[in-house]
This record gives structure tokens, sequence and C-alpha cells, in this order.
């Protein structure tokens, strides 16, 4: 399995682990005071992306509570859906977040699911369909059938989280294809956040999914729909159906004999065809049932899994692409500290890699291009004959002091 960029510790914690990296009780308390003021312009730099999303959503967002000055116009919504899917793939890419490829997702529908519930996904009905993930795992749960008497261990791939991007088609193609839009709209962008979702379970996570009988559970309704359709026939209207049979065959020349119907024939008849038609209402409703059920078990899966929807969900997603930039700059910053000649960035990349997977039985790919670009942006880092340096903690902190009191320059 592929290490992931996702670095799986708290920024709080990060801080901490690189605080004992460094030599004295001084140092670190200077380096935690840096921390502050570098997570500070970080948290200031994704404001402006978290407004962007804010306004971008607006038109389109099913949550709303706020008023709107102006109606807004297709072409608009439209601009403001384009820039909302933009600035979106971008803070899920900042958070660490992988997108599943169209190939996984339909390596997914085709495995075996955990949930024992067949659904199925109208593609058709949606114009963009996008699904991220981050934290993926290897995961053994044991798989009972036959009411319990066989056991059996399934292997899955689990993610830890999973973003989901939707936007539906417009109104004229389920006005095509005779459709009524059920729990969405036309050309409405859903975004949504799980949590611990299999692999072989993504559809579920689909908004116009829908509950379909499996094979087994329609040969179980149906073999006991067939046995006690078979009972009743013949307890109940056994008689009377080899009495008809033998008066049709009567009035078809089949047979010479005549047959007399009396009025306790016709009563025996009509109350066998009321139980019989019991049966089945009561075979249907047990197959309606069934379904109910099964759609229940779909909610209380998705209920447990579902972490945000729509507005919610980018809003918790800048804070983790915050925490991520933070945790990557600071990481990059205190091993370029502690090294007096420098680093390459590939030296830089294998010794937090090595550092981790040695110190914290952890492996991750470190995403060390993005930790220098943002270092050397903010003049932290030098950079000569590909070679990076830092530079020391009382010079950053004046550097980011100074930055901070100049965000705003309005006399």
């Amino acid at each position: 399995m592929q290490s992931a960029r996702f670095i799986p510790f708290r920024k709080q914690d990060i801080v901490d682990m690189c605080s004992q990296e460094l030599n004295n009780n001084t140092q670190q308390t200077s380096f935690k005071q840096f921390c502050d003021l570098l997570a500070s312009l970080i948290h200031y730099d994704y404001h402006a992306t978290l407004e962007s999303l804010k306004n971008n959503y607006a038109p389109f967002d099913p949550n709303s509570d706020t008023r709107s000055l102006a109606p807004v116009s297709a072409d608009q919504k439209a601009q403001c859906q384009r820039e909302f899917a933009k600035d979106f793939a971008k803070v899920l890419n900042a958070a660490n977040f992988e997108v599943i490829t169209n190939e996984d997702l339909q390596d997914a529908l085709n495995e075996e699911s955990l949930f024992k519930v067949r659904l199925e996904v109208e593609f058709d009905d949606f114009e963009e369909v996008v699904f991220y993930r981050r934290g993926e795992s290897q995961l053994t749960e044991t798989i009972t059938s036959f009411w319990g008497l066989r056991k059996k261990p399934l292997h899955f791939t689990n993610y830890d989280r999973v973003a989901v991007f939707i936007r539906f088609k417009d109104s004229a193609y389920f006005k095509a294809k005779n459709k009524t839009p059920m729990g969405f709209e036309p050309s409405s962008t859903i975004v949504k956040l799980f949590q611990n979702v299999p692999k072989a379970d993504l559809e579920m996570l689909f908004p116009n999914s829908e509950v379909r009988m499996r094979p087994i559970d329609k040969a179980i309704i149906g073999s006991s729909a067939l046995v006690g359709g078979a009972v009743v026939l013949i307890t109940k209207l056994g008689a009377s159906i080899v009495l008809l049979l033998a008066l049709f065959a009567f009035w078809g020349g089949f047979r010479s004999e005549a047959v007399e119907m009396t009025q306790q024939h016709f009563i025996t008849f009509a109350i066998g065809m009321g139980v019989f038609g019991s049966f089945i209402f009561k075979e249907w409703s047990k197959f309606k049932n069934r379904k109910i059920k099964f759609m229940k078990a779909l909610s209380d899966n998705l209920y447990f899994k579902n972490l945000d929807n729509n507005a919610g969900v980018f809003h918790t997603l800048i804070d983790a692409a915050e925490e991520e930039d933070i945790k990557e700059a600071l990481l990059a910053y205190t091993f370029l500290l502690k090294s007096e000649s420098g680093l390459s960035a590939q030296m830089l990349d294998e010794q937090i890699e090595a550092w981790f997977k040695s110190k914290y039985q952890c492996d991750l790919d470190f995403e060390i291009t993005d930790a220098l670009e943002k270092l050397v942006r903010t003049r932290l880092v030098t950079c000569s004959n590909d070679v990076y340096s830092a530079i020391n903690l009382d010079h950053a902190k004046t550097i980011l002091d100074e930055r901070w009191d100049n965000l705003f320059q309005y006399n």
C-alpha cells in the first residue's frame, strides 16, 4: 500500500514533537512562540479561501437561511459553481486528500460489500462526480451467513475520510427522462464528508442510490411465497378448483357428465379466494417490509459515518488544510534548523520520513515541495545551489511579527 501524504498527528502534538528535537528549554520556548506566529499567519491566509468558498457556494446552498439582495442568473450560478469546484479541489489537496479515480470507483462497486444491501446508482444523473479520500488502511472483519452458522474473514480497504463532490444535471434532463428527483434538486451541488468508509461500500454515499433486493433475498421471499401459496391453494381451494375444472371441461365438451354447482360450493370458493388474496397481500407486505428494513439499515449506517454536509464540509476541510500546512512547515523548518550545513530537498524529505518511521512507527510520504515553497516564500528558509538552510529563531520571529503587523495598512 502506497504511503499517504497525511500526517496523522495533531498540530499541537507536532509542535511538541519538534520542540523535543531542540537543544535546550530556552530554544524550545522560542520555538513555541515561533509556532504561534506562523500558525496565525497561515490561518489568516486561509481566511480568504474560506470567504471565497462561502461566496461561491451561497447561490446554490440548500441550507441557506439568509436573503439574497438580487436574483442570481443561470450564468452567474454556473460561474460560481466552477469557481467553487476549483477552490474546493485546492483545499482538499492542501488537506492531503487524494482523488479516488474512476477506475478505483468502478473496482469498489464490483468488490464484495460489507454492507449486505444491494444498491444501484444512476450515474447518468450527475454532471460531475469526484470522490476524495484520506487515510487508507487494510482491515479484516468476520462476516456471518446462514444464521450465524458460517463465518469467514473478509479483508478490505478502509478509508478514514471520504469527501464527496457531486453536481447534478439540469431540470431539462430529468424532464426528458420523465423522472422526478428524490432528495435533491436539479443543477444542485452537494458536498459531504464521511468517516470510516470501506472502499467496497462507496456506492452508499451517492445521494441517489436506491435499495435493490439481492438474489438471495428474492429467492428466500419467492420460495416462501411459492410453498405457502401452494399450501393455501390445496387446503382452501383444492376441492373448489377441481369442481370448477370439471365444470369448464363439461362446457368445453371434454366431459359428458353434468356438474352440479350449489350455493355452498360458490360460498366455499369465495372464502378460499379471500384467504388466497390475504396470503398474497401478506407476502407483498413482507417484501415491502424487508425493503424498508434494508433502507433503515442504510440510513443507520450513514448516520454514524456522516461527519458534515454542504457548507459545513468546507469549514471542516479548511481547518484540516490549515493544520496540514502548519505541520509540514514546522517539520521542515525544525530539521533545517538542526542542520548546520543545510540540506537538499531530497535529504530533508528522507530525514523527516525516517524520523517518523523510527521514532513513531509511522510511514508517510512527506509533502516536501509544499513545505519548502511556503518557508522560502515567507523568508524563513534560504536556498543556495539547491541546499536549503533555516534562519535562526529570533530572526524568524522578527520576520513573522513584521508581516503580521503589516497585514492591514489602511492609513
